[in-house]
C-alpha cells in the first residue's frame, strides 16, 4: 500500500506540475488565441451597446443642446440687430429733436428780441414825449420867467429913473419916464 500511496502522490504531482507548466506557457489570456471568438464576440456586443446608447440615447439629447444654442444664438443675432436698428432710429430722433429745439429755440429768441424791441421802442415814445412835454412845459416856464422879468426890468428900470431924476432934483414925469425906459429897452 505503501506504493500505491507513493505512486499515487508522484501521479499527482506530477500533474500539479503539469498544470503549472502549462499555466506558465499559456501567459495573458487575452493573448491565447482559443479565446479570441470570444473575445471577439464580446467586443462586438459592446460596442453594439454602445451604439445603441450613444445613437438613442446621447446624441439625440446632444443635438437638441446644440440646436438649442443655436436658436438661442440665432434669436440673440436677430435681437442685437433689431436693438441695433433701434439704436440708430433713437439716434436719428435724437439728432432730429435736437435740430428742432434748436430751431424753436432760436425762434423763441428772435420772437423774445422783437418783443423786447417793441416794449424798448414803446417806452423810448413814451420817454419822448414825457421830455418833449416836460421840455415845452420848461420852455413855457421860462418864456413866462423871462417875460416876468423882462416886465420886472422895466418896473425896476422906472422906478430907478424916478428915483435918479428924483435925486436929481427935478420931479419925473411918469409918462415921460415910461416913454424913455421903453425907448431904452427897445434898442
Amino acid at each position: 500500500m505503501a506504493s500505491t500511496t507513493q505512486a499515487a502522490s508522484e501521479a499527482a504531482g506530477n500533474a500539479a506540475g503539469a498544470a503549472g507548466h502549462a499555466a506558465e506557457k499559456v501567459g495573458m489570456p487575452q493573448l491565447d488565441f482559443a479565446t479570441y471568438p470570444n473575445q471577439i464576440f464580446w467586443l462586438v456586443v459592446a460596442l453594439i451597446a454602445i451604439y445603441l446608447i450613444l445613437s438613442r440615447v446621447a446624441l439625440p439629447r446632444i443635438g437638441g443642446i446644440l440646436a438649442d444654442r443655436q436658436g438661442a444664438i440665432t434669436n440673440d443675432i436677430a435681437a442685437a440687430e433689431d436693438l441695433k436698428q433701434k439704436a440708430v432710429e433713437a439716434e436719428a430722433a435724437y439728432g432730429k429733436a435736437l435740430t428742432d429745439a434748436r430751431s424753436e429755440a432760436s425762434r423763441i429768441v428772435a420772437e423774445a428780441r422783437d418783443e423786447i424791441q417793441k416794449d424798448l421802442d414803446v417806452a423810448i415814445a413814451k420817454a419822448d414825449a414825457e421830455i418833449a412835454a416836460k421840455s415845452a412845459e420848461s420852455a413855457r416856464r421860462i418864456d413866462e420867467i423871462r417875460a416876468s422879468a423882462a416886465a420886472n426890468v422895466t418896473e425896476v428900470a422906472r422906478d430907478t429913473a424916478a428915483a435918479i431924476v428924483a435925486a436929481l432934483g427935478s420931479k419925473a414925469d411918469a409918462k415921460a419916464v415910461d416913454a424913455a425906459v421903453t425907448a431904452r429897452l427897445k434898442g
